[in-house]
Parts: C-alpha cells; structure tokens; sequence
C-alpha cells in the first residue's frame, strides 16, 4: 500500500527517542519532511542524521511541550520554513508507576507532560491545518488510559483525557478535513540506542530501575503468558506503523476513533 506521505509534513513531538524515534525514522523512511520537536536537542539531532543517511528529510527544533510558547514557536518555525504542516504526532509522555497516595509531588509533572503537551500541540498547528483544510493529528494514548492501571492512577487519568479531547477535536475540526486519532500502546520496552537523556527510560533512572523489576525475564514470560495473546511485548515499530496508517490518506474516514496496538493485552 502506498501511503503516499513523501513530501508530506510531519511534526512528531519527543521523536528522538523510544517509539517517537520509531515514527521519526518511519516517516522519514517514506520521503516526509520529518521534524522532531524534542528538548534533548542532541538525540534528536542523531535521528534526523539516521534519516538524512537513509536518504530522507529531517530537522530538529528543541521544544518544550509543556511550555505554549515554545510549541507556538516550533510550529512558527516549521510553516515558515515549510509553509505547511500535514501531521502531527503526539508522542511525549512520562510516568513513574508509582502508588496513588505518593504521586502528589508528580501531579503537576505528570499532567504537563502526559495532557497539556497535546493541548499545546494541536492548538498550535490546528489554524495553519483549518486554513489548508487538511490536517492528520495522531494523539499516543495509552492502554492504561482505557482501562486504569496498577500505579500508573495519574498517567491514566492523562490518557484518557487525551482520548476524550481527541474525540471532541475531531467533530469539531472534521468539517476543515482534518482528523484527530488515538493509538494507545500496551508495554512497550525500547532498547539503549533508543533513548534519550529525557528519556523515562534513560539507563540508571529511577523508572528503569523500577522497569528492570517488573520486567525481569521471569516476570516478562509470566505477564506475556496471562495478558499478551499474541506471545510478546510490544516494539516500538509497531506502533510505528499505525501512526503512518492514521497519518495517510487511507485513513481519510477514521476519525475519532482510539485504536489499542497492544497485542490483544485490552480488547475493546
């Protein structure tokens, strides 16, 4: 199938590491002019080297998406320097799997990162797409936002914000031809050449050390066997290709809609 995203112009927010990483290089694999919004400014720049050795396009701005002004910022410089932008992906994140009644410190870490980067995101780039009338927004949910999940009370409550404020941005932009999905991974593990400095998966972090933990090989095998039907984790290729699905015009009729890539551990 060709998606026919060459030329096409993606903004893809943390796309320096884990699965933003995985949709950078896949969109500059089919000839995007892919910009990584990422505030380890260094990592980023290693992907768009990785792409521009593949024969791709590629740029990193560094961006805080907590921070309005420096969306508004990464997007004034994308449509000045592209007049356009075609994609957005939503990727950043960040949890810490950490029992409800010691989160507080986090609330604000938490919130910032997992639901006010997205409402930056698209507030940004909806008017130059509304203008265009045509808009693909991709929004990385979580499947701990459509079911709740053990020490992750907050990150979900994030994530299911970001599926309800999907839903009600896609009926209010579809008439401008723009749609607004949501894919929500289930685990899903990088490896070190994955991540960043900024990473929650950064080698030696409290949250990988928490991750060795839960995913010891002998507790991997357990939770693959009582939740992962189809006899895995999850890599981040595989959320990869549904972002590029979502983003292509093949989607052009989905739209509202949270699809879960991860291997059958929910099924709704």
């Amino acid at each position: 199938m060709d998606l026919a995203l060459k030329d096409k112009v993606v903004i893809i927010t943390g796309g320096g590491s884990n699965i933003g990483r995985a949709i950078s290089l896949s969109f500059g694999k089919e000839g995007a002019n892919t910009v990584i919004a990422e505030l380890d400014e260094p990592q980023g720049q290693k992907i768009v080297e990785e792409i521009k050795g593949q024969g791709g396009k590629a740029k990193v701005i560094k961006t805080d998406v907590t921070s309005y002004d420096s969306v508004q910022a990464m997007v004034k410089t994308v449509l000045d320097e592209f007049g356009k932008v075609d994609i957005l992906v939503n990727d950043v994140g960040w949890d810490n799997f950490t029992p409800f009644m010691k989160t507080k410190e986090n609330w604000d870490k938490w919130i910032d990162l997992n639901f006010r980067s997205v409402l930056n995101g698209i507030h940004c780039v909806l008017p130059s797409m509304m203008e265009k009338k045509y808009g693909r927004i991709v929004n990385i949910g979580s499947d701990a936002g459509r079911i709740g999940e053990f020490h992750e009370t907050v990150y979900a409550g994030c994530k299911a914000g970001v599926i309800g404020l999907s839903k009600a941005v896609a009926r209010e932009a579809g008439r401008y031809g723009i749609t607004v999905n949501v894919i929500c991974p289930g685990a899903t593990l990088a490896t070190e050449d994955e991540v960043g400095s900024h990473s929650l998966f950064t080698r030696g972090s409290d949250t990988w050390s928490k991750l060795e933990g839960i995913f010891s090989p002998e507790r991997e095998e357990m939770l693959i066997k009582r939740s992962y039907p189809l006899g895995r984790l999850g890599k981040a290729q595989d959320i990869a290709n549904a972002v590029l699905f979502f983003a292509s015009d093949s989607a052009e009729f989905i739209t509202g809609q949270t699809l879960s890539v991860s291997g059958g551990y929910t099924m709704m």
